[in-house]
């Protein structure tokens, strides 16, 4: 692992060598940001996913800052991240009037979390985007449904039950940059789970971690599945904010 005292010292005076040493060491967490998307493209293969996450590496070794106490593993996560996300974005992977609609809701949702230091309201968002609740409820369904992935996306393990797409990550092929950027993003989402509204909190809890379907939530809570569906694609919408307002803050 390279200390903080190399850190600071290649700050001070980058050199080639350590770059090139810095970019050996820190490699795998470029594959691991790939592994964990989970893209999956007919234009774009592997290499091109990987060697694209070496380039936003690179970009995160020559812009980071040891001085302001994020660890470099979390710092790397999010430039290696967007970096491929940029290019998935740029190869066309996702309709232009689905992106638009992603980024017009995620300013306003980003917007109003920082403005009102809580989660906004049904009301406050469809107030700002200037549309009804009930297109409010439509428009996060539509963006869950057509998104290329989520991470928190809940999927089948071997005994029938429900497992989250990160949980199907194998701890023992993980290493130690992969472990700080695990428990780095396990807080941040844990964070950003308790700032949800309690009905949202109710159907991340159920669907993720007790593994009910839609249709046993809406018992449980005494609703219709139709409406458990408008709350779970809800709360998504939020967590991705809440989480793209944590990764601003490290990558600024």
């Amino acid at each position: 692992m390279i200390t903080a005292q190399q850190w600071q010292a290649y700050r001070t005076r980058p050199d080639q060598a350590m770059r090139e040493r810095l970019v050996a060491e820190y490699a795998p967490l470029a594959r691991y940001v790939v592994d964990r998307l989970g893209i999956y493209s007919p234009t774009l293969g592997d290499e091109d996913l990987v060697s694209q996450a070496i380039v936003g590496l690179i970009e995160a070794i020559d812009r980071y800052d040891p001085g302001r106490g994020v660890k470099f593993e979390t710092y790397a996560y999010y430039r290696i991240r967007g970096a491929v996300m940029d290019m998935v974005r740029e190869m066309d992977l996702l309709p232009r009037s689905v992106r638009e609609k992603q980024a017009e809701l995620r300013e306003v949702q980003e917007r109003l979390l920082a403005e009102l230091g809580r989660q906004p309201r049904d009301e406050e968002l469809a107030s700002v985007l200037g549309i009804t609740v009930d297109e409010l409820n439509a428009l996060c369904q539509d963006l869950e449904a057509e998104s290329v992935f989520s991470l928190d996306q809940a999927t089948s393990d071997e005994d029938g039950g429900s497992i989250s797409l990160v949980d199907t990550v194998a701890d023992e092929a993980a290493g130690p940059e992969e472990v700080v950027v695990d428990q780095d993003q396990r807080r941040v989402l844990a964070e950003a789970i308790d700032g949800l509204p309690e009905s949202d909190r109710q159907v991340i809890s159920l669907y993720y971690y007790e593994g009910l379907t839609m249709k046993e939530i809406g018992q449980v809570l005494g609703v219709t599945e139709s409406r458990v569906c408008q709350i779970h694609s809800k709360a998504l919408v939020r967590l991705k904010a809440a989480v793209a307002a944590q990764e601003q803050v490290i990558c600024r």
